[in-house]
């Protein structure tokens, strides 16, 4: 039987990452534990005066293979594993002169760093910890008489239950064990992963993926689901950012922010994106951020009472004002000036956001999509198209206005909720058509919210996520002002929605690519 507090008379220390170690070493010789350490570890605790055994004196066995072989002895791994409450395991261990570890303080090679820093194939396979792994594996399988810990941020829970009890307390230890799992699983996942993409294998047999606990969440989409917040790498955008001011995001404050960000990441001009449940209702590029507000605000200002606002440059005080004059949930921006915090601050529970740069959106990842028993991959959507790519296909052909304002509704349409239509004019959405199940309706309701909002779109570019099935949703788009048209192409009537577009008078364009979102 386990006794559920153990007192800690041997530990093993072997670090990378040596922050607050020689605090933590010292707190334990105090308590007069002893510390077997090896390699640098050792030394560091030497130098500030701790006192060390090496792991090769404890058990006879010298560092070989430049390191490779340290611990992966019977000395070690018997200390560890056996367990306390067996006569046989006990008889063993004096048998065999193992002396018990109760404490095992490791963590890994810095493989994931290694990584992102681009290091050679070489370097990243020396940084492939064997050891550490092994030990953090052991000492959390026998958590019952061993405290395994796997971060620096561990060290004061036990000197905490140490100076209280005397000894780690079973709860504490099942806890670090279950700790230690996670992170030899997530270390494999991203060996497993880097592997995959120096074999070339997108999608390899097993996919693991990992992240790291960046905050619960008061709840889900709504308030009787449970939720939380991890991060799997160091993008620009929602995950990375630094929240200056306000309330503590939501799930939905989240997902919001992370749609605005990766819309406005389309667009180099001076642009804003204003989203309200996932979808943007109102994109403008212009000449400087407070133009583009005006702008993007004019799309639908009813929709964008409560938003997510997303800005491509520094946010200057006057850009802050006119968004502070609005209710907004959330705005997200590489960088803000002092005079544009100083207005916010004014609102309490507006949250500010600084992402310190914008995301390349021809390397966006991957996306994830969970399913009952399972979940979908893909490549997340970075096409682009660009003028060589697009094909006239009617009589007339977009002026170069136009051409420019097509482009841009069809770079905002890629992340509008399908089916989806934009009409734009002048760098600036006037009409947003999202997430309906006939393309027809979406060229209507696009049309509706720009007479809500007083736009005009008398001779506005229209940009179709996909093809138009029939020439219906072309004729409800040329009905609401559409003088030139975007769209993929690639309907088995194609011929007759170019037939109805020529027979208008109007110019349109296939892309050859499609931009569902679901």
């Amino acid at each position: 039987m386990t006794t559920d507090i153990l007192p800690i008379r041997r530990a093993l220390i072997s670090v990378s990452d040596k922050s607050g170690l020689v605090e933590f070493a010292k707190a334990l010789s105090a308590q007069g534990v002893e510390i077997l350490s090896t390699g640098g570890s050792a030394k560091a605790l030497r130098d500030a005066g701790v006192m060390v055994v090496e792991v090769s004196d404890h058990t006879g066995f010298p560092e070989i293979l430049d390191g490779r072989v340290k611990t992966l002895v019977p000395q070690i791994h018997g200390g560890i594993l056996g367990r306390r409450d067996l006569p046989e395991h006990l008889a063993q261990m004096q048998e065999h002169n193992i002396a018990p570890i109760d404490l095992v303080a490791v963590n890994l090679y810095p493989f994931e760093a290694t990584v992102a820093r681009g290091a050679a194939f070489e370097d990243c396979v020396e940084n492939i910890d064997i050891g550490g792994p092994a030990l953090i594996r052991a000492a959390a399988k026998n958590h019952d008489f061993v405290a395994v810990l796997t971060a620096p941020e561990h060290y004061a829970t036990v000197l905490e239950e140490l100076a209280a009890h005397g000894g780690t307390t079973l709860a504490t230890r099942k806890k670090l064990a279950g700790s230690a799992y996670a992170r030899t699983s997530a270390y494999d996942a991203a060996i497993g992963g880097w592997f995959a993409g120096q074999n070339h294998e997108e999608y390899p047999a097993i996919f693991t993926f990992s992240g790291n606990l960046k905050q619960t969440l008061r709840y889900g989409e709504n308030p009787h689901q449970s939720a939380a917040f991890y991060t799997s790498g160091a993008r620009f955008g929602v995950a990375s950012a630094t929240q200056i001011q306000g309330k503590e995001l939501s799930y939905n404050n989240l997902n919001d922010t992370d749609a605005a960000f990766e819309c406005l990441a389309e667009f180099t001009g001076p642009t804003v994106v204003i989203v309200k449940h996932a979808n943007p209702c109102g994109v403008a590029t212009a000449g400087d951020l407070s133009a583009a507000w005006d702008l993007a605000l004019a799309c639908d200002p009813e929709s964008a009472f409560g938003g997510i606002v997303a800005l491509n440059r520094r946010l200057d005080e006057a850009t802050a004002a006119k968004i502070a004059s609005i209710f907004t949930e959330v705005i997200i921006a590489p960088d803000a000036t002092e005079g544009a915090k100083s207005v916010l601050a004014k609102k309490k529970n507006l949250r500010l956001l600084l992402t310190g740069g914008i995301p390349d959106p021809a390397s966006l990842g991957t996306s994830f999509k969970s399913i009952a028993g399972g979940f979908l991959l893909q490549s997340r959507d970075y096409g682009r198209v660009a003028l060589p790519d697009l094909k006239v296909v009617t009589r007339r052909a977009p002026s170069d206005a136009e051409l420019a304002d097509l482009l841009f509704a069809f770079r905002v349409c890629k992340h509008v909720k399908s089916n989806a239509i934009i009409y734009a004019k002048a760098g600036a959405t006037v009409g947003i058509g999202a997430g309906q199940m006939s393309r027809v309706t979406s060229a209507k309701i696009a049309a509706w919210k720009a007479e809500a909002a007083g736009l005009d779109t008398k001779n506005c570019a229209v940009a179709s996520d996909a093809f138009f099935p029939f020439a219906d949703g072309l004729q409800a788009a040329i009905a609401a002002g559409g003088a030139a048209v975007i769209q993929p192409g690639g309907s088995i009537r194609d011929a007759e929605v170019i037939a109805a577009a020529d027979e208008a008078g109007i110019a349109m364009i296939f892309t050859g690519m499609r931009h569902f979102r679901h």
